[in-house]
């Protein structure tokens, strides 16, 4: 049975600290739980990490992945068996810094296709301290950057709704291009999609991660630098007030 992942229920789930499982399966230094938190490594968004609390003792978790069973990685000798029950509280600082960096992401993909001739985002890396897009087609100049950036900041001042829901490849299509969205990337047999949006369809994009409940929480942007990646593919760097040490 595959872990439930609790963080997906809803953006009010993701602000969520504290759960209690049941231990479903064991490795030598990996425990599986059946259902978590923790957000695993994927779809460019680092893990959580946090620690496990059980009657026998208490543990750091250093790593979370996993798509179906979420392996928690806990160190070799934890002493955990299958059928246990754990308590899990995760790091309330790494998962709210990845929450609004990686909602930060939705908004600057959507803008840079807005704006720049449907500029696609083909990869993303999500981190506590600092981001990255990888664009294309576009070639980033000083004054791109500046407007992308100043436009960014003025929409997260607006203060806009971020919401999930469950939609179908059809519902979205209908209101985003499949370029937008990369829906050529996403496997054909997934039919029900959770999606995230920002306002009135401001951005709207299928998604797994962590989310903000409203744009004003993720701060003041940043831009750290551009990287060109060849083929027409530009990688920008971005942080948020208070996440820049």
């Amino acid at each position: 049975m595959a872990s439930e992942k609790l963080y997906m229920e809803s953006i009010d789930a993701c602000y969520l600290r504290d759960f209690k499982a049941k231990v479903t399966a064991i490795d030598e230094n990996s425990i599986t739980l059946d259902r978590t938190l923790f957000y695993p490594l994927g779809g460019g968004q680092n893990w959580d990490t946090g620690i496990i609390n059980w009657d026998g003792g208490k543990l750091d978790v250093t790593e979370v992945r996993g798509r179906r069973d979420i392996q928690h990685f806990v160190g070799e000798d934890h002493g955990l068996t299958i059928g246990e029950s754990i308590e899990g509280t995760i790091d309330w600082d790494r998962r709210h810094a990845h929450m609004r960096m990686h909602t930060a992401q939705h908004l600057v993909s959507g803008l840079a296709y807005e704006m720049y001739n449907g500029a696609r985002t083909v990869g993303n890396q999500i981190h506590t301290n600092r981001s990255r897009i990888d664009f294309n087609p576009i070639k980033f100049t000083e004054d791109i950057i500046d407007d992308l950036f100043h436009k960014a900041n003025e929409v997260i001042e607006s203060n806009l709704e971020v919401t999930d829901s469950i939609m179908t490849r059809d519902q979205i299509n209908a209101i985003m291009p499949p370029d937008r969205t990369n829906m050529d990337l996403l496997p054909i047999s997934v039919k029900q999609l959770r999606v995230v949006k920002i306002g009135n369809n401001a951005d709207l994009c299928p998604c797994a991660g962590t989310h903000v409940r409203a744009l004003g929480e993720i701060g003041e942007m940043k831009f750290l630098g551009k990287k060109n990646k060849g083929k027409g593919t530009t990688r920008v760097s971005y942080t948020l007030e208070g996440c820049e040490s």
